[in-house]
């Protein structure tokens, strides 16, 4: 490189440094409370590193004080305006998502109706309820709640009715309000919770929602505080995408069934990646059209770090033992395998 080259560059990288220090507050000003996002969009540090503001979404205009949403592989496009400090959010390299006979971007939001907001990730397609999904219990006044639709509203809402839309059953709530609802005593209030009657009833984890990257098992419990049934999610790989096991097979061997990662590794959830190292064990292949499906797991919590300095805790399947079968999934969904293969020995752990 010539020297008048590396003078040029040299001047160009001081400029850039005087043009970020220009717009970046010396010290950071920011406000006391974080702003409140809309639904689906993230809460990111700005571009200097101060402030935590909403990330601008694919299509807006996006700055250095304006960044956009990383977590769903979104860049700033300096090229698209003319103006140099303006840019417009782009989605980088991704499948599409398809839906209803419409297409979408990756990187790209949607709502395919007025109670879900989604966005298409990858050719995945996640999405978050628009409606509140609280739930009211009987109580002296309102001894019958219930969700209506009202009309030009697309979200149901509670109302109180003092009589049973059932004329065949008669509340006791409303007939007898003092019988069910107990006073307090002198001694204090009842510590009695709807936990401490509550008949436990889990499912099992559903299976791993793709054969190979980072997916999604869930499974409906009661097992919470308001003894209400409820989906639990936990985030699963049965094996690394494109980590060509077919190469670990031992001479004389079909299968590899368990392997385990030589290095420890970092796991990586939208951007975030986890505070430690781990060494996991992954479901592997075979050469005689078999397949590796996980057979024994734990399910423990793993903290993840984010760029923003947010740190959050999600709960993760590791695998101890695969098995080899030949009913096998198709074209990478784990749905498609013809009968529900069991997973057994799953619990909670603190690794």
């Amino acid at each position: 490189m010539s020297e008048a080259t590396t003078v040029t560059l040299s001047l160009l990288l001081h400029l850039i440094s005087l043009t970020a220090a220009h717009d970046c507050p010396q010290p950071c000003a920011c406000p006391a409370d974080s702003p409140l996002c809309p639904l689906g969009t993230s809460l990111v540090l700005d571009g200097c590193g101060c402030c935590k503001v909403c990330a601008r979404q694919l299509g807006e205009p996006c700055s250095l004080l304006e960044p956009c949403d990383h977590h769903k592989a979104l860049y700033c496009d300096y090229t698209v305006l003319s103006d140099t400090e303006t840019g417009i959010c782009m989605a980088q390299e991704g499948q599409t998502c398809d839906l209803g006979g419409a297409t979408f971007r990756s990187g790209e939001s949607f709502q395919p109706s007025c109670k879900h907001h989604c966005v298409c990730m990858n050719g995945e397609i996640g999405c978050v309820p628009m409606c509140a999904s609280d739930v009211r219990l009987p109580s002296p006044d309102c001894p019958y709640p219930h969700r209506i639709q009202i009309p030009g509203k697309c979200c149901e809402e509670w109302v109180c009715e003092q009589t049973s839309q059932d004329h065949n059953y008669q509340s006791v709530v409303a007939s007898h309000p003092v019988s069910v609802f107990r006073q307090v005593s002198s001694h204090g209030p009842l510590r009695e919770t709807p936990s401490d009657n509550c008949i436990v009833q889990t499912t099992e984890w559903s299976k791993c929602s793709a054969t190979c990257g980072m997916a999604i098992s869930s499974r409906i419990t009661n097992d919470n505080q308001r003894c209400q049934l409820e989906r639990q999610t936990r985030i699963c790989i049965v094996r690394p995408c494109n980590s060509q096991q077919e190469k670990e097979i031992k001479k004389g061997k079909k299968c590899t069934r368990t392997p385990k990662a030589q290095e420890g590794i970092r796991f990586e959830l939208s951007g975030c990646l986890s505070t430690r190292l781990y060494k996991p064990k992954f479901c592997g292949v075979c050469t005689d059209n078999r397949c590796c499906t996980p057979h024994t797991t734990i399910t423990t919590e793993v903290e993840f770090f984010c760029p923003e300095g947010d740190v959050f805790t999600k709960k993760m399947m590791f695998i101890k033992t695969c098995s080899c079968h030949h009913d096998c999934p198709q074209d990478n969904d784990i749905f498609l395998v013809s009968y529900m293969r069991r997973m057994v020995g799953d619990y909670e752990s603190s690794m």
